[in-house]
């Protein structure tokens, strides 16, 4: 069996199309992996654990049938369900994993990440990003009524989208530098991450050494998944169904 890996499905109400298409993916692949890792931006925004938007109980639901089967799920942050947090976990029988995670698959070693920190010259993004993960930030966040959090949501995506179409499109990539930063923090060769949509595997040098970046893609118009076994890894595209 096959650990499965995919990330940025961006689950929204405004896509029904990617919400079927991964609810199809868990009844079917998902059930027949020997784990499940989602890499992030599971859903395109997450006001909190105590949200009652309708549109996620078939997805809260569906996790917890995978963890029902004892197919292992993980679970990591990205950057728009960062809060996704201890009561998510519980519904579903995920395991939330920290910013950088180290795999072993058939000897091969590789590092999980989100991706974000990996695009070190997108600055204001990454302030941001330091803004929103401080936990007294979060604290306050979390405090305030459900239908202030949906506005607050609703202008930062109005805002990010703007922001986003006016930036050159290399400072929104990994920064290389950052990428072999990473590989030699935690002693691997492969890194795999989302965040970018731009699926592709990447083989360079490395500290005089072979290495290898995967990048999944998104689910807007088709599913992204990397299967890996015994047998090696293969990054596909999923038709939807």
């Amino acid at each position: 069996m096959a650990a499965l890996f995919i990330s940025d499905l961006h689950l929204h109400a405004e896509h029904p199309e990617s919400t079927e298409q991964f609810l199809h993916f868990m009844r079917t692949d998902a059930h027949m992996a020997s784990a499940l890792y989602i890499l992030g931006d599971l859903f395109e925004a997450w006001i909190g654990d105590d949200d009652t938007d309708p549109g996620h109980a078939p997805i809260i639901a569906a996790l917890a049938e995978l963890s029902r089967k004892s197919v292992p799920c993980y679970f990591m942050h990205g950057n728009r369900d960062f809060l996704v947090g201890k009561r998510f976990a519980a519904a579903t029988g995920c395991v939330l994993l920290d910013d950088w995670h180290v795999i072993e698959i058939s000897g091969q070693r590789a590092v999980l990440t989100h991706g974000d920190l990996l695009c070190t010259d997108d600055t204001s993004y990454q302030d941001l990003r330091r803004t929103v993960r401080d936990p007294s930030w979060q604290r306050d966040f979390l405090a305030k009524p459900l239908d202030e959090r949906r506005a607050i949501v609703t202008d930062l995506r109005e805002r990010s989208k703007t922001e986003t179409a006016a930036k050159p499109a290399d400072i929104m990539d990994v920064n290389q530098s950052a990428v072999e930063a990473a590989l030699q923090q935690h002693g691997v060769s492969i890194l795999l991450h989302g965040h970018t949509h731009r699926p592709a595997v990447h083989e360079f040098i490395a500290d005089d050494a072979p290495a290898t970046r995967i990048v999944l893609g998104d689910w807007y118009d088709s599913g992204s998944v990397l299967r890996w076994d015994e047998t090696g890894y293969s990054l596909e595209t999923l038709a939807r169904p």
